[in-house]
């Protein structure tokens, strides 16, 4: 059986793990990924492109961000309608200065691992993780299978960043945590299409006939979302048909949507998850391992970083202090954010889905509250900073 030892075993090559080891070795601390997909999968999936002001600081800091500097998009503000009155909600102003970037997940992901393994850095793909051993003891293990092979990694720390379906969260004693949950009763219709943005910042759209946002993954890539019906099928729409749709329920006056060839579809549930707990002995959980937010508020990715900058924080404790406080308070910690960002998920998308008939007290509540941050500074500051994202500071306080 193939052996390998390393301080930090991570499992999973998504940007939480990737921004993990990264910043490990940063600080001197070894560390080795094992990946259950492989190279050419994980770098093609197509995820979250909004990077919160925290996530390209980070980047920045870790010398990973010259690809996102070049090709990324800053936005400085974003677009809500409702019922085809239009409203931009400024950053700057309410943020001192704080904005997003635009820069596709997998493009993240294909930075990270190109400099982690050129750097010299361990990451096997292919190898899924099959049991994490031991790790309520100083000597925690993983095993894995790779090309047919049995391994494992031996270490002192685990930090599963593999998803909902990993065995991460599997691991954990099924009475150390509680889950939370929520199913929205409709879903995304996604398109990703070869056309110039119609816009210069994002669009979320309230309609009669449902939401609609307007996204890009660059200047000449298109990402854009209508909502539809849980049980409803890609197969239903025509490339015509999504952009008449797009067309109506984002169209304002003296407005045109530009469309173009349209190059993928998919239907994504809207959901939010989580548990609360995220670490058991010395397994520690980061990402979407832990939580889902719906896609919303775009908080998806850069919450997993904010978990990863936690867990960076207790490790260096550990290592360089001799301290085990940061890792027994890393679930508290990466919770306070965890609830605020659930909250403004969950706000961002129960303002904007029709979710009764139009004229109806629900819909009467969701348009007072797109008025409210119409003429309000102080709601429209909120809007500003939860969608940036909070400084890590404010959860200090």
């Amino acid at each position: 059986m193939k052996t390998i030892k390393t301080q930090v075993g991570i499992i999973g090559a998504g940007p939480a793990g990737l921004t993990l080891a990264h910043w490990l070795k940063k600080h001197g601390i070894d560390s080795v990924i094992i990946e259950h997909r492989s190279r050419e999968y994980v770098e093609a999936r197509v995820r979250a492109g909004l990077l919160e002001q925290n996530t390209v600081d980070i980047l920045k800091t870790l010398g990973l961000a010259d690809r996102l500097v070049r090709e990324g998009h800053e936005h400085h503000g974003v677009y809500l309608s409702f019922d085809g009155e239009r409203i931009r909600v400024p950053f700057g102003p309410y943020t001192n200065g704080r904005h997003i970037t635009i820069y596709g997940q997998q493009e993240v992901v294909k930075d990270l691992t190109d400099a982690w393994i050129t750097g010299g850095g361990t990451i096997l793909f292919e190898a899924p993780a099959l049991e994490l051993a031991d790790y309520d003891t100083k000597h925690p293990k993983i095993y894995f299978e790779q090309n047919g092979q049995k391994g494992v990694v031996e270490c002192d720390f685990i930090a599963a960043c593999d998803g909902f379906h990993g065995l991460g969260r599997k691991t954990l004693p099924k009475n150390s945590y509680k889950e939370y949950s929520l199913t929205y009763p409709f879903s995304w219709l996604g398109i990703l299409a070869h056309v110039p943005p119609s816009s210069d910042e994002l669009i979320y759209a309230y309609h009669e006939r449902g939401f609609a946002l307007h996204s890009l993954r660059s200047s000449t890539v298109s990402r854009l979302y209508i909502q539809v019906e849980n049980d409803d099928k890609v197969d239903n729409w025509s490339d015509d048909q999504i952009w008449e749709e797009l067309s109506v329920r984002l169209g304002t006056p003296g407005w045109n949507l530009q469309s173009g060839p349209i190059f993928e579809k998919a239907i994504t549930p809207m959901r939010s998850y989580f548990i609360d707990n995220m670490q058991a002995g010395r397994l520690f959980l980061a990402g979407d391992a832990a939580h889902i937010v719906p896609p919303t508020g775009g908080k998806g990715l850069n919450l997993a970083i904010a978990d990863v900058k936690h867990l960076v924080d207790a490790f260096i404790d550990y290592y360089h202090n001799n301290s085990t406080t940061g890792l027994d308070m890393y679930t508290p910690t990466a919770l306070r954010r965890i609830w605020r960002a659930q909250d403004f998920s969950n706000f961002m998308t129960t303002l904007l889905h029709k979710q009764d008939e139009h004229g109806s007290f629900q819909y009467r509540l969701q348009r007072a509250k797109f008025d409210y941050i119409r003429i309000s500074d102080n709601y429209a500051a909120t809007v500003a900073e939860n969608y940036v994202g909070l400084p890590f500071e404010s959860f200090t306080k």
